[in-house]
């Protein structure tokens, strides 16, 4: 089980901030640092200092690190044009080194599109629009000869289909949700990649088994599975329930909701999600200043998972 750092920076961190994190993880030996693409906090809380923007935050991380993957859980297709984004991804990709990877969802969140002015379609005009920007993304960066497409939402004529991502022959792309149709067709279609975000285990289990089967349906192997979780580890229960205050949650709420407790505790349920078929654990973490929740959990979790 490889174990990746999630953060929600939209709830209050500045590129500093997201850079000590990224950093410590790369240091500590964690598999991946990511982070979520939204421009609104959620929740009552400050604001400040404002949003970053996911892509320029992992441009200058690219810079910053040198082996840990960086990428997004998830883009949201209503933020960016699908030629722009296939640039914006392969210049990040070419700048890493080859460590990106692209986690891409229809957008959900209507107050931040109305907050900063994006236009925010109807939930089918949205499933729409992300299959188009997935065959678009995905063929420009396989493209050989000048890239045409003609679909509803999108057209594109004669695109060179540069610049080129460093991984060949792409980065991975990773579509994730707990949608009962449309989502397995899609992930079976174009991802590398199904994440089942905050769910208990045994709903988990089920959106593995609906993209195990649009997979067997359309004739490919299946894909790397994988799920998000909250942490809060902590030594004794004393340490937990002061992390978990940290970031306005309850214990007990979170043993069930996430990935909660002692590390023991946080390897045994792991084990849960390993049993199932997933192969990677991104580990949701809100309070970014508690860089020794990180070290705790590199020392006591992962060596045991």
């Amino acid at each position: 089980m490889k174990l990746r750092i999630f953060t929600e920076p939209q709830q209050g961190a500045s590129y500093d901030d997201l850079l000590r994190v990224a950093q410590a993880a790369e240091r500590l030996g964690f598999d991946a640092f990511f982070r979520s693409d939204h421009y609104l906090r959620m929740g009552e809380g400050d604001p400040a200092p404002g949003p970053t923007d996911a892509w320029i935050t992992l441009a200058g991380l690219a810079r910053e690190t040198s082996s840990i993957r960086l990428g997004t859980l998830v883009s949201a297709a209503t933020f960016r044009l699908p030629g722009p984004l296939a640039i914006s991804v392969a210049q990040v990709d070419q700048m890493s080194g080859g460590r990106v990877e692209l986690g891409l969802g229809t957008g959900w969140f209507e107050e931040e599109h109305t907050a900063y002015g994006i236009p925010f379609p109807s939930l089918g005009e949205r499933f729409e629009r992300f299959e188009e920007q997935l065959e678009i993304v995905t063929g420009l960066w396989a493209a050989t000869k000048p890239f045409s497409f003609t679909g509803e939402h999108y057209q594109l004529a004669d695109s060179p289909g540069l610049p080129k991502p460093a991984q060949r022959p792409r980065p991975p792309v990773i579509i994730g949700g707990g949608g009962a149709k449309r989502t397995p067709r899609l992930v079976a279609r174009f991802a590398d990649e199904y994440n089942v975000p905050f769910h208990l285990p045994e709903d988990t289990a089920a959106g593995f088994d609906r993209v195990r089967q649009a997979c067997d349906a359309a004739g490919r192997e299946t894909v790397l599975l994988s799920a998000a979780q909250i942490v809060c580890a902590g030594r004794d229960e004393a340490e937990i329930a002061r992390r978990a205050a940290n970031i306005g949650r309850k214990v007990d709420e979170l043993r069930v909701n996430g990935l909660a407790g002692t590390p023991q505790e946080i390897v045994d349920k792991i084990g849960r999600f390993a049993e199932m078929g997933a192969e990677r654990l991104y580990l949701q973490v809100l309070d970014l200043q508690d860089l020794e929740h990180l070290e705790l959990i590199a020392a006591e979790v992962l060596p045991h998972v």
